[in-house]
């Protein structure tokens, strides 16, 4: 069923299921929670299981996933359920009244097949001004037979008008093991890519599935090779990487992953949950690096690129903090060299 292939989000699924058993569905529901990690998904599967024509007839309350209406919903062309987003090739993606007021327009009628009407409105903390103030009129005296779901990662950019007129339901992040298993069913990889996918991801089922396993390896690549102790222990080879990193607009990139690899240390070191490194396949280098490393200084070089991450907006220099990055790291692993006496 379609709401089992659902990762996670067992507690706001079953209080959806029990809503539409008691007859409780609310007019409008308000979906919050981090980024790409199912809320959509969610959203989908509801307005799928209620306008099935071959519903479960479990208590479950769910769809078949296959009928017309199911794959209707999926391809967007079904006849009473409307998705508004914002349009991704805007340089600065709204969701405009115009797009509110077309959905006004179709909500005056009642549904053409099922029961209801559904809107679903993805990104929904992208809605301008005018298209909230539109979008409250319709929330404020809602049709019988419709149904609004917003969808967003930033609840508080919402009105608070907006909100109070919703039902919200909280989406947590799925556990890193469910995250890992989903991965492996739906992408047929090598549990070792499924887990570095899922670490990568943070939780973040969406991305995880859709991230290209390649790319982000020959990333992880490039940034191991920054740490290597030939390459930190030569001042000329870390001028010269920070300047070409910065020069090729992938400094923010690298300070990531650096954050990443140096957390994963600061783990190794302190002997913590070895299945919470990204860099897993590279224990023994790690397990290597902890031997000599300064833990108080690799806390200082994370809070430094923290820093450096929040000024990045605002001119920020990244070809010197790329330099005092790799100088301040090379530092708390113990790799400062030796100067010769004359």
């Amino acid at each position: 069923m379609p709401f089992a292939e659902i990762t996670g989000h067992e507690q706001p699924i079953s209080l959806l299921q029990a809503s539409v058993r008691n007859g409780r569905l609310a007019h409008a529901y308000l979906f919050h929670g981090e980024a790409r990690i199912g809320k959509w998904m969610t959203a989908v599967r509801l307005a799928q299981a209620l306008n099935c024509e071959q519903p479960s007839h479990t208590d479950s309350f769910d769809s078949c996933g296959h009928c017309r209406s199911c794959v209707q919903i999926v391809a967007r062309t079904h006849a009473d359920c409307f998705v508004i987003e914002p349009d991704p090739e805007s340089a600065s993606p709204q969701i405009k009244i115009e797009q509110v007021r077309e959905i006004e327009q179709q909500f005056v009628y009642r549904p053409l097949i099922g029961e209801r009407k559904i809107c679903l409105i993805d990104e929904a903390d992208r809605l301008t001004i005018s298209a909230a103030n539109a979008l409250l009129k319709t929330l404020e005296e809602p049709p019988g037979h419709g149904l609004f779901i917003l969808v967003t990662s930033r609840p508080h950019a919402l009105p608070i008008t907006i909100r109070s007129r919703c039902q919200g339901l909280r989406f947590t992040t799925p556990a890193r093991t469910q995250v890992e298993a989903a991965v492996i069913l739906k992408r047929e990889i090598p549990p070792a890519d499924a887990h570095f996918l899922a670490v990568l991801a943070d939780g973040r089922i969406g991305e995880a599935i859709e991230t290209n396993v390649a790319e982000v390896r020959a990333r992880q690549k490039e940034c191991l090779a920054l740490v290597k102790p030939q390459s930190l222990t030569s001042s000329t080879a870390i001028l010269a990487a920070a300047e070409v990193l910065a020069k090729s607009d992938r400094g923010a990139e690298t300070l990531s992953w650096l954050t990443r690899w140096i957390r994963d240390l600061v783990i190794v070191i302190v002997r913590g949950d070895q299945d919470q490194l990204l860099h897993l396949d590279q224990l023994t280098d790690l397990q290597q690096y902890a031997q000599r490393a300064d833990i108080d200084l690799l806390l200082t070089v994370l809070s430094d690129i923290e820093r450096f991450q929040q000024q990045a907006t605002r001119h920020l220099n990244m070809q010197m903090a790329l330099e005092t990055t790799f100088f301040r790291l090379r530092e708390a692993l113990g790799l400062v060299p030796v100067a010769v006496s004359a």
